[in-house]
């Protein structure tokens, strides 16, 4: 995998859970395939909205094999690389390796929340790892850890593998920075669905997504249009499809974009525990929004 693959619609795709709690991997090779048929430019299993940390080590092999068995042979598959220790995420990340993936999405240490030389000496334990194109995952708002523009420039000189970084900070400024210290050494996705078109007009090249997995085509085609500069069509898909892109960036987005998939005819609800399915009230709201938003889709 090379740097220029980090661009476009990449999904961060859910797990499917059968009625017994097990994965469903015959859906993981067909969701995987439906969301490349429509434009997608590679898939990240594993990841958060993947509920990659509720995975054992045995199921998230199986779920990298899958998605590298479904579509590996179109796009790249990446790994989300996410663990308590450095040595489990290393772990993780020769594991990917051998599962055929291409690329690692790699995330701070879970739970601690250390010093900077602490932080990138993980990070840097991990893109080390392989030989695998890497993308850092910045992520404050979900994991309490901020990696600074500089920081960022810090990374980007001692690894030659790390080729983008996933800016979920949800600001848009951070793009901006990254950009003005590091040209085009790196690739900037943006990570939040909600500031997707805001994101590309300040320079980000691809998308991690989110609802992409209920709604590829319309995804690919925001994100066309918004790289194309066709400014009028952008926002008014754009405005079409915030309601459910706005279901990505609150605690429950698993389980509310899993509820789009299945209101879609593709996936289900079911969660693994912790995470518990929606209660009545904000299920039923979140329905309503989902089926008015649909019943329009026409239309955007």
């Amino acid at each position: 995998m090379k740097q220029s693959d980090w661009r476009g619609v990449i999904p961060a795709i859910t797990t499917p859970f059968d009625e017994r709690g097990g994965i469903d991997l015959a859906f993981v090779e067909e969701h995987a395939a439906w969301m490349v048929d429509a434009g997608c430019r590679g898939v990240v299993g594993l990841g958060s909205l993947g509920e990659g940390g509720t995975l054992t080590s045995e199921e998230r092999g199986e779920v990298l094999e899958s998605l590298v068995r479904s579509v590996g042979a179109r796009v790249p598959v990446i790994a989300g690389i996410a663990a308590l220790s450095t040595r489990e995420a290393v772990r993780q990340a020769e594991q990917a390796a051998g599962c055929g993936c291409v690329g690692l999405m790699v995330l701070p240490p879970y739970v601690y929340k250390g010093s900077w030389r602490e932080t990138r000496g993980h990070y840097e334990a991990v893109i080390r790892a392989t030989g695998l194109s890497c993308m850092a995952y910045n992520n404050p708002i979900a994991y309490g850890v901020d990696l600074l523009p500089e920081q960022v420039a810090e990374l980007a000189a001692g690894c030659a593998n790390l080729h983008a970084v996933k800016e979920s900070s949800a600001d848009v400024r951070r793009i901006t920075a990254i950009r003005a210290l590091l040209g085009e050494r790196l690739n900037v996705l943006v990570g939040v669905d909600d500031l997707i078109v805001e994101g590309v007009a300040a320079g980000a090249v691809g998308w991690v997504a989110g609802l992409v997995n209920a709604l590829p085509e319309e995804s690919v085609r925001l994100f066309d249009l918004a790289r194309d500069g066709k400014r009028a069509e952008a926002e008014a898909l754009y405005r079409w499809f915030l309601p459910l892109l706005r279901m990505d960036v609150v605690p429950e987005f698993v389980q509310l974009i899993k509820l789009v998939q299945a209101e879609v005819g593709m996936g289900s609800e079911r969660v693994r525990p912790p995470r518990m399915e929606l209660e009545a009230v904000g299920r039923d709201e979140a329905v309503l929004v989902i089926r008015g938003t649909l019943a329009s889709r026409s239309r955007s």
